[in-house]
């Protein structure tokens, strides 16, 4: 009995904060991201508009993702956690989808990203064992990242996924500092939330098993991780298919109905959405542009987009730190923990810029990789730790970066609410 209550309380450990000072920060990022998400849900129906099942902003699905929890090729078993969150939020507003519902929603969302936001900053202080004013300084950097903004409100897969592939690179590292594997359930259970919320993600599961302690050398580990990769993957396809009703053939016919409806855009250059949308919108607002919408039920309506770059100083501001991110890995290539983190991110690569899948509105899967941004920055710092000039260096630059786009991003949204007035009042 006491060996499951231990199991239990390192369970809430892991997910909530365990000391005072993860509390602070945890009830920081919430104040703030609250104030905003209920100013929005108060005033205003663009979080959730049942006329509206896609595209009110960013590409966000909102409507849709509640009601259905997504298409079920790209998101395997969200229909049933978004039933839990829709009918949590009925149930909190008296079964109406009133403002109340809204703000439920938001306060929803804005609660796990600022367990996100946690996530980061036990690992920084924890995994790296960063000083605790670079740690704040990194995570207020991270705090102010687009993605991180929009999805404190907006009921999504990317706002959950965010959180759990956050929280489970974080129980991974912890496992292989401590030189233990991760079990079996804990495998199984991952892939079933991070690849059934988004299925691209399921394999991004099983990178920390690469580094585990001589696992090509004895041919006993590596069996106990095949076998382990195999429930965990027969789990998640058992309930896959059951979603579906055994009819697989429909995930491939759907699959690739997806994929020339998201990566035949010819529109604007390839290089440009990389930066614009890819490596900068989902950390750095561009401007926005304001099309004409419908729902295909005669409801017309206006969408936001982001656009391109506009100006020199944003390409310049994402090239810094794209610079620093590359200098991280390579300062610590013999890191198994940061060989993990660009191993995850390397995926992302590979799907939205190789493969151009969703490459013109890639800014909204920032929800799947946002968080490497701080952990690299994290093990940059923790490479330098010792060479109190380039800390110095490092920290001015980041500051500097901190402070642009904070001014960008308020800016950015001032913007946004202007829209919200004009058009979802």
């Amino acid at each position: 009995m006491s060996f499951i209550k231990t199991k239990i309380i390192n369970f809430f450990k892991l997910i909530f904060p365990s000391t005072y000072t993860e509390l602070a920060v945890f009830l920081f990022f919430m104040i703030c991201y609250g104030i905003l998400g209920s100013y929005i849900a108060l005033h205003y129906r663009i979080i959730f508009d049942s006329r509206i099942p896609w595209d009110a902003y960013f590409s966000f699905d909102n409507k849709s993702i509640l009601m259905t929890g997504g298409s079920f090729e790209r998101h395997p078993l969200s229909y049933y956690f978004f039933n839990w969150v829709r009918e949590f939020s009925l149930f909190i507003s008296g079964g109406k989808m009133n403002a109340n519902f809204r703000l439920t929603l938001a306060w929803l969302s804005n609660i796990i990203i600022s367990l996100n936001i946690v996530q980061v900053f036990k690992y920084l202080k924890n995994i790296i064992c960063l000083p605790l004013w670079l740690s704040v300084l990194i995570i207020l950097f991270f705090g102010v990242f687009s993605t991180n903004i929009i999805l404190s409100f907006t009921p999504e897969n990317f706002t959950y996924t965010l959180f759990l592939l956050s929280l489970y690179n974080y129980y991974a590292a912890i496992k292989l500092r401590n030189e233990e594997k991760t079990p079996a359930i804990a495998l199984s259970l991952a892939g079933i939330t991070i690849g059934g919320l988004t299925i691209t993600n399921f394999v991004k599961v099983f990178i920390p098993l690469l580094f585990e302690k001589n696992l090509f050398r004895d041919w006993r580990k590596f069996g106990n991780a095949v076998f382990r990769i195999s429930i965990a993957s027969i789990c998640f396809v058992l309930l896959y298919l059951n979603r579906i009703d055994f009819k697989y053939q429909n995930i491939f016919s759907k699959t690739n109905q997806q994929y020339e409806k998201f990566s035949n855009v010819e529109s604007m250059p390839t290089w440009d959405m990389i930066l614009s949308f890819f490596f900068g919108g989902n950390i750095l607002f561009p401007g926005f542009i304001i099309s004409d919408k419908h729902n295909m039920k005669g409801y017309q309506f206006k969408g936001l987009y982001m656009d391109l770059y506009s100006s020199i100083f944003p390409y310049f501001f994402i090239t810094i730190l794209l610079t620093l991110i590359i200098w991280s890995y390579f300062k610590n290539f013999k890191n198994k923990w940061v060989q993990i983190i660009a191993i995850s991110f390397f995926v992302d690569i590979v799907i939205h810029c190789v493969m151009r899948f969703g490459l013109h509105t890639s800014s909204i899967y920032g929800g799947h990789f946002v968080f490497v941004y701080p952990l690299l920055l994290g093990w940059l710092f923790y490479a330098y730790r010792s060479s109190p000039k380039i800390i110095s260096i490092l920290t001015l630059t980041v500051v500097l970066l901190f402070v642009y786009l904070l001014a960008n991003n308020l800016f950015r949204m001032a913007e946004f609410f202007w829209f919200m007035e004009t058009y979802y009042q």
